[in-house]
């Protein structure tokens, strides 16, 4: 049986998702559902899709509410394969946009707002122009497995990092370098990761520090989405994994360059451990409905 459902279309630097609105919980699209809405021939098309669930109606939510009681709302995250993600570090930005602007939820400039995740309860700060997610502690995590894409003349060795949901960053030599790979198909691991990973490339900008600022370029291939103008929680691991070959001596503050534009990431100290934060834009661009 088919219905109306009621959509937004939203990205942060490219990287777009078609969000809806489900507080009781009472309207689980399925995987192949959601794989259809963001199928960019036969669907509204996006790299993943959010829907906006209060934490007490799901049973992930209960997680979320027993480390944070004010984490109201939990984002409900798939990729464009219609598989659950653990985290979005643009769609997060975009979801607290989505919740302000129809009257889910309140935020000023200056405030923070928790978000539930698979990953956790995330903060998320309004800026005058922007938000920042607080992306809580990262690691060191999936080793140094051998990465062999497509127009790369030879595997090349990649630094496993996990920032709530799974990466591999490998770096390259040159912008020439990074403008030949071939994403249009999967990097191969070797090592595979059980649960798979996203991949990032990455070109270190010379100078790699100006004014106290690092400065990359990155492309990634996204697990269960493909190649995407934009990955958020990629950008926080290419830095952090450039910071972590840079040595002791790296700065804190980095400006990241993807295909859909320039996102900022912030490491700090936190009572558990370093914490990342992730800076940009989230736009909403249409709303629609379809028969689902």
């Amino acid at each position: 049986m088919t219905s109306l459902l009621r959509f937004t279309k939203g990205h942060g630097t490219g990287n777009d998702f078609v969000l809806y609105s489900d507080p009781a919980g009472d309207r689980p699209l399925t995987a192949p559902e959601r794989a259809a809405l963001a199928d960019r021939h036969r669907g509204v098309g996006g790299d993943g899709v959010i829907r906006a669930v209060r934490s007490a109606n799901l049973p992930e939510g209960a997680a979320a509410l027993a480390e944070d009681p004010d984490a109201e709302w939990f984002m409900d995250y798939t990729n464009a394969d219609g598989s659950p993600s653990e985290m979005c570090g643009n769609g997060i930005r975009v979801f607290v946009r989505y919740l302000l602007e129809n009257g889910l939820a309140t935020l000023d400039e200056g405030q923070s707002l928790p978000v539930g995740t698979r990953s956790g309860v995330r903060d998320v700060h309004r800026l005058a122009d922007g938000f920042a997610a607080d992306l809580g502690r990262w690691s060191l995590h999936g080793g140094e497995p051998t990465v062999t894409a497509r127009a790369l003349p030879v595997p090349r060795p990649g630094l496993g990092i996990s920032i709530g949901n799974p990466h591999v960053v490998v770096a390259l030599a040159s912008e020439a370098e990074l403008e030949s790979v071939d994403l249009s198909e999967a990097p191969v691991l070797d090592p595979a990761p059980e649960a798979g990973a996203n991949v990032e490339f990455v070109v270190p900008a010379d100078p790699l520090v100006v004014d106290g600022v690092g400065r990359i370029r990155m492309r990634v291939h996204e697990r269960g989405s493909g190649e995407t103008l934009s990955c958020g929680t990629g950008a926080v691991a290419a830095a952090l994994a450039v910071r972590h070959w840079a040595g002791p001596s790296a700065p804190t503050e980095w400006r990241v360059e993807v295909p859909g534009g320039v996102l900022g990431v912030r490491v700090f100290a936190a009572e558990d451990g370093e914490h990342a934060a992730l800076s940009g834009p989230a736009e909403l661009v249409f709303d629609g409905t379809l028969l689902v």
